[in-house]
C-alpha cells in the first residue's frame, strides 16, 4: 500500500524526559511548550512530583518551579521507562535520604548495573534486587567526580552520570566507545551548566547551579522512522512528515535507508531548543540490502525494529550486528522482530547481537505477538500496510508509550 499525506510526529519522548528533569533541577521556573503526551512521560513526572517538584499544567505548557528536590516520602514508581528509572537514579544519587524506586512487570526485568556501578563510585549507596534489578533503594548524599570508561555507549547511562555530576565536588567525565544521543548535553549547556564535550568523552564539574529557561519540543526522529519506512519502501509513496529533530546522533536510521536507495529530502532547517529541525520528504522506491555495523548502532538503537521492516521488503540480505543492547530494552526486541517475521514467512535468523533478514520477503497473513512493545507493535502495524498483509497484533494499545495518535496517522496516510 503507498503512503500519501502529511503528519506531524509526537513531541520527542527523549528530550521531553529531560525537560521535565533538568527543569526540576533548575532555579526558576521552566515553561515546556510541546511537550510529549505518553505513560513513559507520566512517569517521569510522577516520579519527580514525588521527589519534590512542582510540575502543572497551563494552558498546551508545562510549568516546572525546581531546585527543591528532596528525600521521597513513597515509593517512586517508573512505571515502563527505563529513561525514568536510570535517570531519576543519578538525580536521588545527590539528593540527601533515602530514595524507593520501582517499575513495571517489564521494568523490573531490566538491568541497572551499569548505572549502579558508577553511581556507587560517585559516593552513592544502592540495594538493588539480585544487585542489578528493580526494586531498590538509594542512598543519596555527597558525591564526588569520577572518569568512568563505558563498554557500551548508552545515553541513559551518561545522562545519569552527568546529572549526578551536578551535585557532585569535582569532575565528572564519560568516555564513551562512539557517540550516543546528546540530548542532556546540549540542554544542559541551555540551562546554563558548564559542559565540556571532547570528541566521545563529556565532563561536568560540580556542584553547579542550572537557570530555568523556556524550551519548546521538536518532534520525535524515533516515531517518525516508522512513516518514513513506509513511505521510502513503497514505489509511488510521498510524505511530509514536519517539524522533526535532526539531530546527528538520532538520525543513522536515515543515513542508513539513504545507503538503501531511499529518496529523502530535508526542508526548512532551524534550531529549536538547541537541536537542529526540519521536514522530511519521502518518496518511495525499491529499497537494496545493506549491513548495518556496531559502529552504527547507537545513532539507531530504537529505529532498528523500523529497519527491520525496510530490510524485509528490501532485495537482498541485510546483516545487524553490534545491537546486542536490543535484548535489555523494554522486551528482546531481536527475538521478538524474529519471531514476528518467522510467523509471518520471512526468512530470517538470530544472531547473539543482531539479525539477519532475507527480502523481499514474502509474507502470509498471520499474528504476531508485541511482547507489549510499542517499537514491536509499530513495527508491524507499518509492515501490514506497507506489504498489503493482515498482520494481527496482540496488544496494539502498547502504542501509547511513546505515540499515542499512531493509528491515527498511520490511518491519514493510507
Amino acid at each position: 500500500m503507498k503512503a500519501h499525506g502529511e503528519i506531524t510526529p509526537p513531541p520527542d519522548k527523549s528530550i521531553t524526559h529531560r525537560c521535565f528533569m533538568i527543569g526540576s533541577l533548575a532555579h526558576g521556573t521552566t515553561v515546556i511548550r510541546n511537550a510529549l503526551e505518553s505513560e513513559d512521560i507520566a512517569s517521569t513526572r510522577k516520579a519527580l512530583a514525588a521527589l519534590g517538584a512542582s510540575i502543572r499544567k497551563d494552558g498546551d505548557s508545562y510549568l516546572v518551579d525546581g531546585s527543591t528536590l528532596r528525600e521521597p516520602t513513597h515509593v517512586v514508581d517508573a512505571g515502563n521507562s527505563g529513561t525514568t528509572a536510570r535517570l531519576v537514579s543519578g538525580i536521588v544519587s545527590g539528593i540527601e535520604g533515602i530514595t524507593v524506586m520501582t517499575g513495571d512487570e517489564s521494568l523490573i526485568k531490566r538491568p541497572m548495573a551499569r548505572v549502579i556501578k558508577p553511581l556507587e563510585l560517585m559516593g552513592a549507596r544502592f540495594m538493588a534486587r539480585s544487585g542489578s534489578f528493580l526494586p531498590m533503594a538509594v542512598r543519596g548524599g555527597k558525591l564526588r567526580g569520577i572518569f568512568h570508561p563505558m563498554e557500551v555507549a548508552s545515553a541513559q547511562v551518561k545522562s545519569a552520570l552527568l546529572l549526578a555530576g551536578l551535585f557532585a565536588e569535582g569532575t565528572t567525565t564519560v568516555n564513551e566507545p562512539s557517540t550516543s544521543r546528546d540530548h542532556t548535553e546540549r540542554m544542559l549547556a541551555g540551562f546554563g551548566a558548564t559542559v565540556e564535550v571532547r570528541s566521545k568523552s563529556v565532563s561536568v564539574t560540580g556542584p553547579q547551579q542550572l537557570t530555568a529557561r523556556e524550551i519548546t519540543v521538536p518532534g520525535d526522529p524515533s516515531s517518525a522512522a516508522f512513516p518514513v519506512v513506509w513511505a521510502a519502501a513503497t514505489p509511488g509513496s510521498s510524505v511530509l512528515i514536519r517539524g522533526v529533530c535532526l539531530n546527528p546522533t538520532r538520525t543513522g536510521f536515515l543515513r542508513v535507508l539513504e545507503r538503501m536507495g531511499a529518496c529523502i529530502a530535508i526542508e526548512n532547517e532551524k534550531l529549536q531548543a538547541g537541536e537542529p529541525v526540519g521536514d522530511l520528504v519521502v518518496k518511495g522506491s525499491h529499497l537494496k540490502a545493506v549491513t548495518i555495523t556496531a559502529e552504527e548502532v547507537p545513532s539507531l538503537i530504537d529505529e532498528i525494529p523500523a529497519l527491520v521492516v525496510a530490510a524485509a521488503l528490501a532485495e537482498g540480505t541485510t546483516v545487524i550486528t553490534g545491537a546486542r543492547e536490543l535484548r535489555v530494552k523494554e522486551t528482546d526486541r531481536i527475538s521478538a522482530m524474529v519471531e514476528g517475521l518467522t510467523r509471518l514467512g520471512a526468512t530470517v535468523e538470530e544472531l547473539e547481537d543482531g539479525l539477519i533478514v532475507n527480502g523481499p520477503a514474502r509474507l502470509s497473513p498471520a499474528s504476531v505477538r508485541t511482547f507489549s512493545d510499542h517499537r514491536i507493535a509499530m513495527s508491524f502495524a507499518v509492515l501490514a500496510r506497507a506489504s498489503d498483509t493482515e498482520i494481527g497484533i496482540d496488544d496494539p494499545s502498547c502504542v501509547r508509550i511513546s505515540y499515542p495518535r499512531f493509528f491515527e496517522d498511520m490511518d491519514s496516510l493510507a
